[in-house]
């Protein structure tokens, strides 16, 4: 069967299909998502509602609902179905990789990675991220080494990989934290000479961009997050990059279920597939990311530009060689600042800014990892002492320019 391409199905109004309540469906599911965050449209920009450390970007209803239609008119709802591929497609274009594989979200497209690559024994990772990162390890049967972060990037610090490899030592995973590379030629150096298999956690870095090519063709695997909250988002979704037709096939097989065929089974695999429906919305998203970006980008500049004189805030260096995707906006409390980092954190709170302690505490300080030996605090200052000053402020690509100077505003009145 051929599917007509998106612009055919843009304009479909085929009149043997019954009319649907689509549309107040959409708005009903719309308003009862965003309310998860505390926000809903135009509401949340009023100075008696709550202003979250994100809001999803949500483009035109009306762009949707075609697609939708098409949906209800193929009855082809998942398992690999037209939105999908077109997804695949256009995202291979969009971000300049050789492949990429969807899933219903990030973590299970890690754990796939992990088995995709038959990894065993330990994994040397960062104590710096979303519980996630680590959690896919444990899932895995596999053992996380944590390692201490570059107090510049606050990614993983190549400089203390070496020290952390063992015999039983099988990859490295970093994350490109808040969407900001790690130094990916020096990991790849001690990779190749360890012969390492590489996995990056790419959750934060749609869109990033070093020495001129798409971040995410380093290391064997790159894995992204589509989650509500990301730059670009498909509800829930995720993806794998990798560079090898052959490597592609086989993580499309183990997230399903790893059906070679309609007889036989290469491997033990999981459901992890995305749906058409959420194909379908990135394809819709995907018309306006750079436009979402842009957005980020402006509050970005606003933020820099109104704490560069508050004694006592530090905001990362912007990078010089990278395109960065502006995910978040971090800040770190120095001790030359006023009050402490979570008096700040109540401060804003008090007025209706909801900032995220992002990321706090580590992942080493939770029950099931802080036992292990690499846990210990004494070998993780840099990200010990950073969890506990950094305070992610609110960005996303609508964020009033009021709300951003009443941020300012509370941050230097302390």
């Amino acid at each position: 069967m051929q599917i007509a391409p998106l612009e055919t199905a843009r304009a479909v109004e085929d009149a043997r299909l019954p009319e649907l309540p689509v549309q107040a469906t959409l708005r009903r599911l719309e308003r009862e998502f965003a309310s998860l965050l505390g926000a809903t449209g135009a509401e949340a920009e009023n100075a008696d509602e709550p202003v979250f450390v994100t809001r999803p970007f949500l483009p035109p209803l009306e762009e949707f609902e075609p697609l939708l239609r098409r949906i209800w008119q193929t009855r082809i709802l998942t398992n690999g179905g037209p939105f999908h591929r077109e997804l695949e497609a256009q995202l291979t274009t969009h971000l300049g990789v050789p492949q990429v594989a969807l899933f219903n979200n990030a973590t299970t497209a890690l754990i796939v990675a992990l088995r995709a690559l038959d990894l065993s024994g330990e994994v040397i990772t960062t104590p710096y991220s979303f519980v996630a990162t680590s959690h896919a390890l444990l899932w895995s049967g596999l053992t996380p080494v944590f390692v201490d972060i570059n107090p510049v990037t606050l990614n993983l610090d190549p400089a203390r990989i070496e020290a952390a490899i063992t015999p039983r030592t099988t990859a490295i995973l970093p994350v490109h934290c808040y969407g900001r590379p790690c130094d990916v030629e020096a990991i790849a150096e001690i990779a190749a000479r360890h012969r390492l298999k590489v996995i990056y956690d790419a959750a934060h870095a749609f869109g990033v961009r070093h020495r001129g090519r798409s971040v995410l063709n380093h290391g064997d695997l790159s894995v992204l997050s589509f989650h509500a909250t990301k730059v670009f988002n498909t509800f829930e979704g995720g993806a794998i990059v990798c560079a090898d037709p052959a490597m592609k096939d086989r993580i499309d097989k183990l997230k399903n279920f790893g059906f070679d065929d309609e007889t036989s089974v290469i491997g033990v695999g999981l459901n992890g597939k995305m749906s058409e429906l959420n194909a379908a919305f990135g394809l819709v998203q995907l018309r306006y990311v750079e436009e979402a970006m842009s957005g980020r980008r402006k509050v970005d500049a606003a933020y820099r530009k109104g704490l560069q004189t508050i004694t006592g805030i530090r905001c990362l260096d912007a990078a010089e060689e990278e395109t960065t995707n502006h995910a978040y906006f971090p800040i770190l409390i120095e001790p030359d600042y006023p009050v402490s980092r979570d008096a700040l954190y109540d401060a804003l709170k008090r007025v209706g800014i909801h900032p995220r302690r992002y990321f706090y505490p580590l992942i080493s300080d939770f029950p099931a990892y802080r036992t292990l030996p690499s846990a210990r605090r004494e070998r993780l200052p840099i990200a010990a002492e950073s969890a506990e000053r950094v305070l992610c402020l609110p960005i996303y690509p609508d964020l009033d320019p009021d709300i951003v100077a009443r941020v300012i505003e509370v941050i230097a009145a302390q």
